[in-house]
């Protein structure tokens, strides 16, 4: 077959598999018609034939082939026919009562020592319910098969050998039940890849929903840091502002001055977060320019900035702080802007504030302490949001943060990360 007859076949292949899907489909709709037609190609292939030539002990065959059964009337030959053509109607909504239905005239026909075509039904009965039917009948209905077959080689004893006329009933008996236990594996295997395709786009679905849903939150856990602690700043500095206009008008200037640079960092960042959103619909050439996110380095800015705001903050570090990956240097900056952020919501100017971020063996500790008052954050509609953050951005890497007042006045925060390799989460 050369490689034209093979592409050529590509068209016919579709159409034939469009046909198949088009009668399973209308057979689904109309069982019936199906079974209707089996019937009335049975009748026409095997009980016509009998019916014009007298049955199938007429015709050209061995004389004592043709003496050996008994001959029919044309009222009898049609009521046996009947018996074992119509029971195929319901073959597979009934597959065990079709089969012993059509296993009870085949019996009382050989009995009779009568030899009819419309015989192939009894086979097409045991292939509907090995195909139908429930596997725990089979032994049964083998059984009673055999028997059957059984019969019908002792009554064609004097024609033909017994043992001969077994193997051949029996050997078509047996291609009839394998041929349906076959169709039904084969059904069975591809319900099951129908079934695992849409448990697995199911699967996908819901993975994809998953990633979305948490995509959404780190966004929003990115916007509420951002937007927040810059916010407060803003409004601290221009609170202070507005105070020293009259008083040290030089001062003023300063405080517009830092809400200015305090407004173009969180513009830009907010530029930052939402250009990754906009990427992937604008292309790599459409997409924003990104800074790198930040870090423990950025910290001591961040800290100028709140001293700027007014409060006094004490900053210090312990150990190997470059060696920390961007993900676990990302959370401990956002833990500290949240907590920092808390502090200018709800203390007063000249509060002094001691950060400490301590580095010791896999573990990171983020201590943060004020001495202003020792109350919850904010009222109690309100309360946690900020808190509720920094525990999630805390648990990515297998850490708990606490907060709550300090045993010497004020409030504090403190945060616990895991640095062992494998315990942080995916970003």
């Amino acid at each position: 077959m050369t490689t034209d007859d093979i592409s050529g076949m590509g068209p016919l292949v579709a159409r034939l598999s469009r046909g198949g899907q088009r009668l399973r489909q209308a057979d689904r709709t109309h069982p019936w018609v199906l079974d209707t037609a089996v019937v009335i190609v049975v009748f026409l292939m095997f009980c016509l034939p009998d019916l014009l030539h007298g049955g199938a002990d007429d015709g050209d065959g061995p004389r004592r082939f043709r003496l050996a059964f008994t001959h029919l009337p044309v009222a009898g030959m049609l009521a046996l026919q009947a018996g074992l053509v119509l029971p195929l109607l319901w073959r597979r909504r009934r597959p065990l009562v079709a089969f012993a239905a059509i296993t009870a005239v085949f019996v009382l026909q050989w009995s009779l020592g009568a030899a009819l075509r419309a015989d192939i039904a009894l086979f097409i009965a045991l292939y509907s319910l090995a195909l139908h039917g429930r596997l725990r009948q089979l032994p049964w209905a083998c059984a009673v098969m055999a028997g059957a077959m059984a019969l019908v080689a002792v009554r064609a004893s004097s024609a033909v050998s017994v043992w001969d006329a077994l193997f051949f009933l029996l050997s078509t008996a047996t291609a009839a039940l394998a041929l349906g236990l076959m169709v039904r594996i084969r059904r069975a295997q591809l319900a099951g890849l129908r079934e695992r395709a849409a448990r697995l786009e199911t699967e996908r679905d819901q993975r994809s929903r998953l990633a979305t849903a948490t995509e959404r939150t780190r966004v929003a856990r990115e916007m509420h840091d951002i937007v927040g602690h810059n916010l407060s700043v803003i409004i601290t500095l221009a609170d202070a502002g507005a105070y020293a206009t009259d008083i040290a008008p030089e001062r003023g200037k300063e405080a517009l001055q830092l809400i200015g640079d305090t407004g173009r960092q969180a513009l830009g960042e907010l530029r930052r977060v939402l250009g990754v959103l906009r990427e992937a619909a604008d292309g790599p050439s459409g997409g924003p320019e990104l800074s790198p996110q930040p870090g423990i380095a950025d910290i001591e800015a961040l800290c100028a900035k709140v001293r700027a705001a007014g409060l006094e903050v004490v900053y210090r570090t312990s150990g190997e702080m470059d060696a920390l990956d961007g993900g676990v240097q990302l959370t401990v900056y956002r833990i500290v802007q949240e907590a920092l952020t808390n502090i200018l919501k709800h203390t007063d100017p000249g509060t002094l504030v001691r950060l400490a971020i301590l580095v010791e063996d896999s573990r990171l500790s983020i201590r943060v302490h004020d001495t202003g008052p020792a109350t919850p954050p904010g009222p109690p509609n309100e309360e946690g949001h900020g808190l509720v953050g920094m525990r999630e951005r805390a648990a990515l890497y297998g850490g708990t943060v606490s907060a709550g007042p300090a045993g010497g006045g004020g409030w504090s925060v403190e945060a616990l990360l895991d640095l062992t390799p494998g315990s942080g989460g995916d970003r």
